[in-house]
């Protein structure tokens, strides 16, 4: 049996990124995000049945400028994945895989969930949140 030296696929260095394969990394990486996110999500409750002083001090790692960046960048993810999730709920009802529609509902979703995570933070931030 003769074998070749080629690679039976492309090799990242020589393909070429497109939005689809973008989208769908991000929206793997966003699970990946939420579910590390939710780590915090627990230590914050469980702080806050703790008592004050453990609060306080998990009040404090989270409402740092890293924190904050932080819960910033989960919002993203979140609103990002929820998105792509309604996406992806539409494709499973056999719509929206024409190419010019795979491409307009992935611009669609990336701008969505910058929008919404915009607004999200403006609103938390003006009532004293955050």
């Amino acid at each position: 049996m003769q074998t070749d030296n080629r690679p039976l696929s492309p090799h990242l260095q020589v393909y070429k990124p497109q939005l689809t394969s973008v989208l769908s990394i991000c929206h793997r990486g966003s699970g990946v995000v939420l579910a590390l996110g939710s780590i915090i999500l627990v230590w914050w409750l469980s702080a806050l049945a703790a008592g004050p002083e453990a609060f306080a001090t998990v009040n404090g790692v989270v409402g740092s400028f890293i924190g904050k960046v932080i819960l910033f960048l989960f919002t993203l993810a979140l609103f990002y994945h929820l998105c792509n999730g309604i996406r992806h709920l539409v494709w499973d009802t056999g719509r929206g895989f024409e190419l010019e529609s795979v491409y307009r509902s992935g611009y669609l979703v990336v701008i969505a969930s910058v929008v919404l995570t915009v607004v999200v933070w403006i609103v938390a931030l003006s009532t004293g949140g955050a």
